[in-house]
């Protein structure tokens, strides 16, 4: 048991860090190529990392015990010898842990926008008006509860090389990120042509803060297009 609570502390130190290394980054990268977006917003900033940090605990233990049960006991449908698999598997597994994670973040996420689960626990990352680079896990513990249990729980369900989960994990973060931004990264071009239309982007998710109704997605506008809750594209620069 001993080993089992190391490695949910480790893993929790993990997200902790990786989140400061991630959204320090782009908060740094926001600072050059939009000069003073955040300088009004530092008290928003520091509650922001207050809260994401606690969810990095709730995101964190779960994961380590997991993580020491697989290495430990055999656990999960993780797998290490990439020949277990075919080789087209690898991008398939990537693309259904994505579409999995995106339907219970849509759903989750509309029902945080309940009036009553909104009080309780989905306000908090609302207060972000306008969101920063640091908001990204800036969630009440009954919310950041919601979302800590679907990768655990994927990982017992769907096969994946631990390279593959890296690369999910990679793109959860990145994209968690930067839809927070308070600009957008990615090219026009993207944004407003065929790939924008089914893929979020922070021009996307920034209508869901400025109108608090629709674009409930997390990677694609799948689920807010045949639920007709997807609201279009939003404009930088309003706070609500």
């Amino acid at each position: 048991m001993l080993a089992a609570f190391l490695s949910a502390m480790v893993m929790t130190l993990i997200v902790g860090v990786r989140y400061l290394i991630t959204s320090g980054f782009f908060g740094w990268l926001t600072g050059r190529v939009r000069p003073g977006l955040y300088d009004r917003l530092r008290p928003q900033m520091r509650r922001e990392i207050y809260w994401s940090l606690v969810s990095a605990a709730i995101y964190g233990i779960p994961a380590g015990l997991v993580a020491w049960g697989w290495d430990s006991l055999g656990w999960t449908r993780i797998y290490r010898d990439i020949s277990d698999y075919p080789l087209w598997y690898l991008p398939l597994s990537v693309l259904l842990y994505l579409a999995a994670h995106d339907t219970w973040f849509y759903w989750t996420h509309r029902l945080m926008h309940i009036p009553v689960w909104f009080k309780l626990a989905h306000a908090v990352h609302h207060e972000s008006r306008p969101p920063t680079a640091w908001a990204a896990m800036s969630f009440h513990p009954w919310e950041a509860l919601t979302g800590a249990f679907v990768i655990p729980v994927l990982v017992f369900v769907i096969p994946i090389h631990y390279a593959a989960l890296g690369v999910v994990l990679f793109i959860m973060t990145v994209m968690g990120v930067t839809n927070h931004m308070g600009w957008e990264l990615f090219p026009r071009f993207m944004v407003n042509g065929k790939l924008g239309n089914w893929l979020i982007t922070a021009t996307h998710h920034q209508k869901h803060h400025d109108a608090y109704r629709g674009n409930y997605g997390l990677y694609f506008r799948f689920w807010d297009k045949i639920c007709g809750t997807d609201i279009g594209l939003g404009r930088f620069g309003n706070t609500r």
